[in-house]
């Protein structure tokens, strides 16, 4: 694998961070950090199932899972489409630090992390992105009251697309 990995320009493809998350379960590996020139990978067990914690595309910033520290959320444009009331002009969008399918409660059966007024510190769980099996928690990063919820459950989100709409205290 390492030769091959030489000669492939996208070494951590899905493909290849499924293997390695299958020899991560395979072997009972808690954590795997791997770095390709500019490239770099880290993975790790946070629970039944391994959290992927980064995987930087063409020299962007790298994704965060609830390990790391949050990523720092940026300030809110103003809507061309209404006039936003006074308390939204300051506030701040948590977004989504990976690709994934987006869920605001850890089981079916069981109630939001958030929801609308509740208050938030950086270290509150707002949700859940599932990417690959792999289910990461998202931590609020930013203390405040929660707006607005910006997508609806099993929704596919992107890097930094926002998932909630915050007015920082």
């Amino acid at each position: 694998m390492a030769k091959e990995a030489d000669n492939d320009p996208n070494v951590f493809d899905t493909s290849r961070v499924r293997q390695l998350i299958e020899l991560m379960n395979e072997h009972e590996l808690n954590e795997i950090d791997l770095r390709h020139g500019e490239k770099r990978i880290k993975l790790r067990r946070g629970g039944d199932q391994p959290t992927v914690i980064g995987v930087p595309s063409m020299g962007a910033p790298m994704a965060h899972a609830p390990q790391a520290a949050p990523a720092t959320p940026a300030p809110a444009a103003a809507s061309a489409a209404a006039p936003a009331p006074a308390a939204d002009d300051k506030a701040i969008f948590i977004k989504s630090p990976i690709i994934g399918t987006f869920y605001s409660r850890p089981k079916p059966t069981a109630g939001s992390f958030v929801k609308v007024g509740d208050t938030v510190t950086p270290d509150t769980i707002v949700c859940i992105v599932e990417a690959m099996k792999t289910f990461n928690e998202i931590p609020a990063g930013v203390s405040g009251k929660i707006l607005e919820m910006l997508v609806k459950d099993e929704e596919a989100v992107d890097v930094n697309k926002p998932l909630f709409k915050v007015l920082p205290s």
